[in-house]
This record gives structure tokens, sequence and C-alpha cells, in this order.
């Protein structure tokens, strides 16, 4: 893999995840150190995420993770919601009985997760359980837009499931969606998916999520 490719699938992992947030620079000079590399690959890979619309460039020089209104989120949102429904029917209809158990097994190792309450561990098991409903689907174009999505909304999902309180509610859902797979019910599978992925049930919902966005990782 060349070094931009390491280099890009890194700081859009960490775009995913967090660790870089809506607003926040993202140091060159960092990435030139960790991997080791010259400004060449690091601008190359940035100027990719730029394209992907991960990045901004700034007036002055140097990039910053994008941000987005709520209107540009909730419309990247609920397409998001609707790629993961077609992603859990494509699965429903192609994994393997061995995938199936596979999924199943992922999703009771996340019980004692929710017991406990732990949500960092939980968005450990969310991404297994996701992962593995990618790969079923089998075809790569719909999961790499679906990644580079959930890259895009990922710093915003998070402080909706916070707002929410949605951890055992998720994990419930997990649990619909699994039975729809096993019982290869894809229509089933499609709907729960897309209700599961979506950004907020009714009024109640969408203002509590709307309030637990910090207004600096708004555009």
């Amino acid at each position: 893999m060349k070094a931009a490719e390491r280099i890009r699938l890194s700081v859009e992992e960490s775009i995913r995840d967090g660790s870089l947030l809506p607003g926040d620079p993202v140091d060159e000079q960092m990435l030139m150190q960790t991997y080791d590399v010259s400004r060449t690959p690091v601008r190359e890979a940035l100027l990719q995420l730029q394209a992907q619309g991960l990045v901004a460039s700034l007036p002055r020089g140097g990039m910053v993770v994008a941000k987005m209104d709520v209107a540009q989120l909730l419309a990247m949102w609920e397409l998001l919601a609707e790629l993961e429904g077609i992603g859990a029917r494509l699965a429903c209809e192609r994994m393997t009985p061995a995938e199936r158990d596979e999924l199943a097994v992922i999703h009771e190792r996340a019980a004692a997760v929710v017991r406990r309450e732990d949500t960092d561990a939980w968005q450990e098991h969310n991404r297994r359980f996701h992962d593995a409903l990618y790969m079923g689907a089998r075809n790569p174009y719909l999961r790499q837009e679906i990644l580079r999505m959930r890259s895009r909304t990922g710093a915003y999902r998070l402080h909706a499931f916070s707002a929410f309180g949605r951890l055992a509610t998720s994990w419930e859902q997990h649990g619909q969606l699994l039975e729809a797979i096993q019982a290869q019910d894809s229509v089933r599978a499609a709907a729960v998916m897309t209700q599961h992925m979506s950004p907020g049930q009714g009024a109640t919902s969408f203002a509590s999520f709307i309030a637990a966005l910090p207004k600096n990782l708004l555009a």
C-alpha cells in the first residue's frame, strides 16, 4: 500500500472514531514524522480527503476537518440510513450460515457491555457488528460509500448517541436485525436498519439531537 493511501486511511479512521473532530487542524508535520515520509505523500493524502469532503483548506494554508451545518448533516445522515438499509438487505440475502452465526456471536458478546453501560466499549462492538454486515453484503463500492459517510458524520452521531441515551435501544435493534437476517427476511432487515440509523424519531428526539451538538462542530 502506498504511503499516501496509508495516511489517508489513518486520518479517515481518526475522523470516523472522533479522535479528530470537525474544525480540528490536521497536523502535516506529525503525519510526516509518524509515517517517516516527505511532505509529498502527506499532501497527496490530504488532497484526496479534501476531494471526499472530509477536510477543508484554510485561507492561510493548512487543513482542518470539515464542518457541516445542520441541513447538510441531516441530508447526509438520511442518505446514510438508506444506504445502510440496502447493505442490510444485501447481507441478509448473501451471508453464509457461518457469517450469520458470527454476527450472532458479536451481538451476544456486546450484552455485557450494555449491562455495564460502557459507551466506549459499545462503539467497538457496534463497529464489528456493522462491519460484519458490510462484508456480508459483498458490495465493496457500497461499503466504501457507507464508510465515507460514517466518517463525515461520526463526531455528530456520537453526540446524538449520548443525547438519546440509546445504548440499550441500539443493542435491541441489533437483535431485531439479527433475527431478520437469521430468518432471511431481507425486507424486514432493511427496514430495521434504516430505522436504526435514522438521526431521530419524532420532534423530541430531533430537539435532543440539535441541543446535544456543540456549536463549534457546526459550520
